[in-house]
């Protein structure tokens, strides 16, 4: 376990997360931290319930049970004592923490004019693990090769969540900034990393390695963050992950018609499921990204699929010898 995701548990989940196997302790991908309900936790594509003694069980009945003491000691760690701080953070539902790990908060909401103001009453907690495989983009790029342009082609990543959408781009980034046999020398990679996950920046610098060749504007919203970057950084390609707004979509048609590529996230099953979301259909309608990759996972096996997009038409995109990656 990381030592920023430990240092927050409180005293009676961090005994039982310190009993777990050593092999399901190196395979975490979440823990649910729920006042008054079962602790849950998700490792290797699976889930289990905890009791105290670190056992695991496939019902909740034998789990240990959080109470109100630990979920407000929690919340205190996460915001450093100070609600009032992170105020942003709490009506987004999420702080992300050193490394690049994400909290996702749910309790009580305070509306003001119809919109989230805040959360209060957090009583449910899910911490996310954030980790780099690197290598997971090699059989992945060479099919997002454009060798008209000597760069990539504009890019979209569809998944549900937790399917690699994040890592596998974190990768992509690195591999691009760095260069390789079919891009040598590498590019100018700018990254905007609104939710702190892709480079897990601490104090603006990157943790997770994403090449020499990359900037990072960490923290700002996606859509005034690709203008700035655009302007003040002069990047060849532009990363961001978990477009969903009408001014993320402006913001990425903005820089594609200013010359510089991008590689995209969104969420989604397939493409039909992700035309129907208003920020994206107005990019995929008008052709805009020309290659599509669809995640997927059954368990801890993760399937890559890469395929060319002309509009509304699929076909399988080709590379020498490669057909279908797996990065993950």
């Amino acid at each position: 376990m990381t030592d920023s995701i430990n240092d927050l548990l409180p005293p009676g989940v961090k005994s039982v997360m310190s009993k777990l196997p050593a092999e399901v302790t190196l395979r975490l991908e979440e823990i649910r931290i729920r006042e008054g309900r079962p602790l849950e936790i998700l490792y290797g594509g699976k889930h289990a319930f905890p009791d105290s003694l670190g056992r695991l069980f496939a019902s909740p009945q034998n789990a240990y049970v959080p109470g109100r003491e630990e979920c407000s000691r929690l919340l205190d760690l996460l915001t450093r004592h100070s609600l009032y701080s992170y105020e942003e953070e709490l009506r987004r539902g999420y702080i992300t923490i050193a490394g690049g790990h994400r909290i996702g908060l749910a309790g009580r909401a305070i509306l003001e004019g119809g919109k989230v103001k805040l959360l209060k009453d957090v009583t449910s907690f899910n911490i996310r693990y954030a980790r780099q495989v690197k290598g997971c983009g090699v059989k992945v790029l060479p099919l997002l090769i454009d060798p008209d342009s000597s760069s990539i082609h504009h890019t979209l990543v569809l998944s549900p969540p937790q399917q690699g959408k994040t890592t596998l781009i974190r990768d992509l980034v690195r591999l691009l900034s760095e260069g390789t046999r079919e891009l040598p020398g590498g590019r100018k990679v700018g990254v905007v990393d609104e939710r702190s996950e892709i480079a897990a920046c601490v104090r603006g610098v990157p943790t997770f390695d994403l090449g020499p060749r990359t900037d990072v504007l960490d923290g700002c919203p996606k859509a005034e963050g690709m203008m700035m970057m655009i302007r003040s950084m002069s990047p060849e390609i532009l990363v961001v992950d978990e477009i969903g707004t009408a001014e993320d979509a402006e913001a990425v048609w903005e820089a594609m018609n200013a010359g510089i590529r991008v590689i995209a996230t969104a969420h989604g099953r397939d493409l039909a499921e992700g035309s129907s979301r208003p920020a994206l259909k107005r990019l995929l309608q008008e052709g805009i990204f020309t290659r599509l990759v669809q995640l997927t996972r059954q368990g801890e096996r993760f399937e890559t699929k890469v395929r060319e997009l002309a509009g509304q038409r699929l076909r399988q995109a080709r590379a020498p010898d490669e057909r279908e990656a797996r990065p993950c």
